[in-house]
């Protein structure tokens, strides 16, 4: 049994720079302390970053209020300094000392018995109770040697917790979860998993010098975007930027949406976008964060924010918990910038030596976004008002939303004033604090409302969807909203557990009242909507598959699926079905085995329903009952229709199976909009092209001739407009865009820099010179200046306008920008390419009108 050694003041539990930061200003302060390390040397996390570091000093505009000095720099020069100063300051530290328990050797604090819940893998809890004790604190260590300390700050971070790889083979020797020193890698395909700052400077590390021999892959689970925060949300901007141009070099290769499905030794089979690839892997690196050491954290009589693993311990907004006199900073309080756990180092030690008029240092920047504020609340008021009143911040301390609130605004709306216009741009999410605001839902009526009250948000479509602005917002009172950037969103979603899992609720909620209607209610579906999971589905992958047992309904999210039957032996394209379709109900109203399966035709997210939870919703509202009938009634048609033909027009109906197929595979499944040409129609007159040359400066969108051919159904070298655009992802000047009616197209901000045209799998896009204006009809009859009648500005421009030594005309030529279909947005009558065709061979279809039994119908009738 270990005897008591020494009584503190302070005792700071861990080197990191919150807890060296602490030790400073209690040794700047005459403060009786000791620093608790249980390495042989300062800041263990820092000491362990790879060698050569780059460490940022964010945000920028914050101040530093430390006693220890911190500039962004060379790993090597910050530890250097720290541990110069540390000895300047006469800290009391104690190396090699790791505490093993925390106990309030106080009389037991009333009514404060809290109970700890643990998850179990299986789905279990464990449930135990604890009795919290005020202090002094004792501090038992691993050695057995036992300190006494008035108060305990716990700056111990979470590093010593990591997340481990789940899947097969994540338990292999060549897993590992630290990069110490990037240069002795050497001619190894790498793996590294995770894309915060850590993997991505690992990856870089590893890929800095091509005689290493290294081949680096990181692994992004997010879609690339135009704003590499979206992809890269747990990153600083310059290092997914640094990244960003790394991929571009060719220096490593980022894969996005993608995960490790499978480990073996000298391989990974990955599961991407387009389903499983295998590639050559020789070390993984897996940098995907880590979890508070809860049990550990909890035995001292400290309670969490919920049960959820990622969750953080309730702090006070001085950092003091639920055990009075033990203050928790730093990586474990949710703060991991290191400026922040400086500045909360110093200030957590000024609140125990009694300065109570201390303000953070974010108090100004803050101050500054609240003051167009009503009724004249302080930082602390308005941050506690928010996080109270709104549903997906109620999880959050107080220490969170000061560091959300950064990257958020809030502001107020008077009655009857806009938030925002349908079809307006806009991929942030709005809360409402305070309030009401009603969703237009007639452009022509403006009475016909849908009240959205205070306490949730509204936005989510443009959050998850990217699209515009689906309705018309307004104030219907004195209203108060935070608009949550789309970074701020993710960020929020990926660090708070139970805010992803509400903000999933409410949009699952509102995608089922829009497509089942009937006079639902969201009481009527609560219980539907929280039993619903969101499942994500790899392209191939099957949902429903023909012949099994099942009730449960599938709504989809995001992408598109196809639904096939066996017939003969093999499977039979049955249909197309966008995002916004839901599928299963005919198991579920008939009984019986699946009619038919339905496989994802790319990468999709589901909403999986509880088939027995709708069951009981359908038996309580039979309107419902009946539009699900008279939609099931279509699906059993097709499936008869297939039955009827398979065999007298077996040929038909395989041709057409086979020609689905194939329209899926060039890019139909992603697709909202397809130009089609019919080769039995089509004479090669062009009419199509040249249209499309005159609507657009001479420059057409289109090839005819290039492209696949399935049968007679060609499909052109020309934009999909897909769903979720490839080119979208990495455009600098963000010149592309979604239009109202789905259009995706450039303005004329672009810059001409073809990461669009690398982007996109269908090669749609191509740069080419801008031509200059076509003059008018009367300066080429009367002075002969530009192309005649018929004559497309782009071919005469490069037989009549030269080079002539100037440099603003030669750049001018020079100049070059991306190219595509924008579906004649603008230009009347509709499409160009297909008004101009004579024999009406071009089409322009959705994929979902186009590719359903109809057409098969028509050609078996006409067969």
């Amino acid at each position: 049994m270990g005897t008591v050694t020494d009584t503190f003041r302070v005792a700071i539990i861990g080197s990191g720079p919150a807890g060296m930061s602490a030790a400073s200003r209690a040794a700047a302060l005459g403060l009786s302390h000791v620093l608790l390390e249980k390495t042989d040397h300062l800041s263990d996390t820092i000491y362990k970053y790879q060698k050569g570091k780059h460490v940022m000093a964010t945000p920028s505009q914050l101040i530093l209020r430390s006693d220890q000095e911190f500039d962004a720099g060379k790993r090597e020069d910050i530890l250097a300094k720290w541990n110069a100063r540390t000895s300047e300051l006469g800290i009391n530290v104690k190396y090699n000392a790791e505490v093993k328990a925390i106990r309030g050797t106080g009389p037991a604090i009333p009514d404060s018995v809290q109970q700890i819940v643990k998850r179990n893998r299986d789905g279990t809890k464990d449930v135990k109770e604890l009795q919290r004790h005020e202090g002094p604190y004792e501090l038992e260590l691993t050695s057995g040697e036992k300190l006494i300390a008035d108060t305990v700050i716990l700056a111990i971070g979470t590093q010593g917790n990591p997340n481990l790889m789940r899947c097969p083979g994540g338990d292999l020797p060549h897993v590992t979860y630290q990069l110490d020193d990037p240069t002795e890698v050497l001619d190894e395909h790498v793996i590294v998993v995770g894309v915060g700052d850590a993997g991505i400077e690992n990856a870089r590390g590893l890929a800095e010098d091509s005689a290493q021999g290294n081949v680096v892959s990181i692994l992004n689970r997010k879609p690339k975007s135009t704003n590499v925060r979206e992809s890269f949300a747990n990153a600083k901007e310059p290092n997914a930027k640094a990244l960003v141009e790394d991929d571009a070099d060719g220096k490593l290769t980022i894969r996005y949406e993608t995960e490790v499905k499978e480990l073996e030794p000298g391989w990974a089979t990955l599961s991407t976008r387009d389903g499983e690839e295998k590639i050559r892997c020789d070390r993984v690196i897996a940098r995907i964060g880590s979890a508070p050491p809860r049990a550990f954290v909890e035995n001292c009589g400290i309670a969490f924010t919920s049960d959820d693993r990622l969750a953080f311990p309730q702090l006070s907004p001085v950092f003091e918990t639920t055990a009075p006199g033990i203050f928790v900073i730093g990586a474990l309080a949710g703060y991991p910038l290191i400026k922040h756990c400086m500045n909360q180092g110093y200030d957590v030690v000024e609140f125990i030596n009694g300065n109570t008029e201390l303000k953070p240092a974010d108090e100004p920047l803050l101050a500054e976004k609240f003051a167009g504020l009503p009724k004249g609340r302080s930082v602390d008021e308005w941050l506690e008002v928010l996080r109270t009143s709104i549903s997906i911040l109620k999880d959050m301390s107080p220490l969170q939303m000061r560091e959300f609130m950064l990257d958020s605004d809030v502001r107020s709306y008077a009655p009857g004033e806009v938030v925002f216009e349908k079809n307006a741009p806009g991929s942030s999410l709005f809360a409402i604090a305070e309030g009401k605001v009603h969703v237009q839902i007639d452009p022509n009526d403006a009475s016909k409302v849908v009240p959205i009250p205070a306490g949730t948000i509204f936005g989510e479509v443009g959050l998850i969807s990217g699209r515009r602005r689906g309705a018309t917002i307004v104030a219907a009172e004195p209203t108060i909203c935070v608009e949550i950037s789309r970074n701020a969103a993710l960020k929020l979603m990926s660090q708070v557990p139970p805010a992803k899992r509400e903000i999933e609720r409410i949009s699952t909620e509102r995608q089922l009242l829009q497509m089942f209607g009937s006079g639902l209610t969201p009481a009527d579906i609560a219980e539907v909507v929280e039993t619903a999971k969101i499942r994500t589905v790899l392209a191939g992958q099957a949902i429903i598959n023909e012949g099994e047992d099942g009730k449960n309904i599938f709504v989809i999210r995001v992408g598109s699926m196809v639904v096939e039957k066996e017939v003969g032996g093999k499977p039979v394209f049955l249909s197309y079905l966008p995002a916004g379709s839901y599928v299963g109900e005919m198991a579920l109203i008939d009984g019986g085995q699946r009619t038919a399966t339905v496989r994802a035709a790319i990468k999709s997210e589901v909403i999986e329903i509880d088939g027995e939870a709708f069951e009981r919703v359908l038996a309580a509202k039979p309107a419902l009952m009946d539009k699900a009938r008279r939609e099931m009634d279509v699906r059993r048609r097709t499936n008869a229709l297939i039955e009827s033909k398979k065999d007298s027009f077996s040929g038909v109906v395989d041709l057409y199976s086979e020609q689905a197929k194939f329209l899926v595979s060039q890019g139909l499944g992603e697709a909202t909009d397809v130009l089609l040409i019919d080769e039995k129609l089509c004479v090669g007159c062009d009419n199509c092209e040249k249209a499309c040359a005159d609507a657009h400066e001479g420059l057409s969108r289109l090839d005819r001739e290039a492209g696949k051919s399935f049968a007679h159904l060609h499909v052109p070298t020309s934009c999909r407009h897909c769903e979720h655009p490839h080119c979208m992802a990495d455009c600098p000047p963000n010149a592309i865009h979604r239009g109202p009616d789905g259009e995706v197209f450039i303005d004329d901000t672009c810059i001409g820099c073809g990461n669009c045209q690398r982007n996109c799998p269908y090669g749609v896009i191509r740069m080419d010179k801008v031509p200059p204006k076509k003059p008018s009809l009367l300066s080429w009859l009367f002075f002969g200046k530009g192309p005649g009648p018929g004559e497309p500005p782009y071919k005469w421009s490069k037989k009549n306008m030269p080079y002539n030594g100037d440099p603003a005309h030669d750049e001018a030529l020079d100049r070059k920008k991306a190219i595509k279909c924008d579906m004649c947005a603008g230009i009347d009558g509709g499409p160009a390419c297909v008004r101009a065709c004579p024999t009406g061979a071009a089409i322009r279809v959705a994929p979902d009108e186009f590719l359903t039994v109809a057409r098969l119908k028509s050609e078996t009738e006409g067969a």
